[in-house]
């Protein structure tokens, strides 16, 4: 799942990484904030894994605590994969062999399905379509489940591949194919915010009423 951080966390986690071990003292100075804040911060970062408080002795003097940066924190610091997807994109893309370029997107295609589809057990539509929410809230992405006209939407509140969106539309049919092979439905992209709107809407198309019923969207 991927931790909710506030702003200012992450400029907050950096300096605290130049620092490396610190103190509260050390943190006010870095920041140029009050104590009260700092220690408000370094609560809720450690409730989030983002920090540990270590107990520091020196000589004989009296112990005492110093922060650090945690594994998680630092992959939150390094969580910044936008450019590196775009080239790897492109790559794929200038493939000159359409069957090797072809081959390669199947398998993306498939590696995708399996990760967001693995837990999708519903026997019905709008079960299978809360359960692909959850998943996808699980991974960051801001999804909700909506209903029009008796079918439910899926839609998303901001592109999760928005660099990628920005240079090729083509990685929009490839999430729209995976949400079809995870809900074994087809799915029509009615909205996008590619396209300049402030979601992007999956709709299921008119289905026939005894086949809505075996989906369980009998309105």
């Amino acid at each position: 799942m991927r931790i909710s951080v506030e702003q200012g966390d992450e400029q907050f986690l950096q300096q605290m990484h130049g620092l490396g071990h610190c103190s509260i003292q050390d943190l006010c100075r870095a920041a140029q904030v009050t104590p009260t804040a700092v220690r408000q911060r370094l609560m809720r970062l450690q409730s989030l894994g983002m920090v540990s408080r270590e107990v520091v002795r020196q000589g004989r003097g009296r112990p005492h605590h110093a922060y650090v940066v945690t594994e998680a924190g630092l992959k939150l610091l390094g969580d910044n994969y936008g450019e590196l997807a775009v080239l790897l994109w492109n790559e794929i893309r200038n493939i000159e062999n359409q069957d090797v370029r072809q081959g390669v997107m199947n398998r993306l295609k498939s590696v995708m399905t399996r990760r967001y589809g693995s837990n999708i057990t519903g026997k019905t539509l709008p079960e299978r379509m809360d359960q692909l929410r959850d998943t996808l809230r699980e991974r960051g992405f801001h999804v909700e489940i909506d209903t029009r006209d008796g079918l439910p939407i899926l839609r998303e509140n901001h592109c999760p591949y928005h660099d990628l969106a920005a240079v090729d539309s083509e990685i929009c049919e490839l999430e729209q194919d995976v949400f079809e092979q995870v809900l074994g439905v087809r799915l029509t992209l009615v909205q996008c915010c590619r396209d300049g709107q402030s979601s992007c809407e999956f709709r299921t198309p008119q289905i026939e009423p005894s086949v809505a019923v075996a989906m369980g969207i009998e309105s």
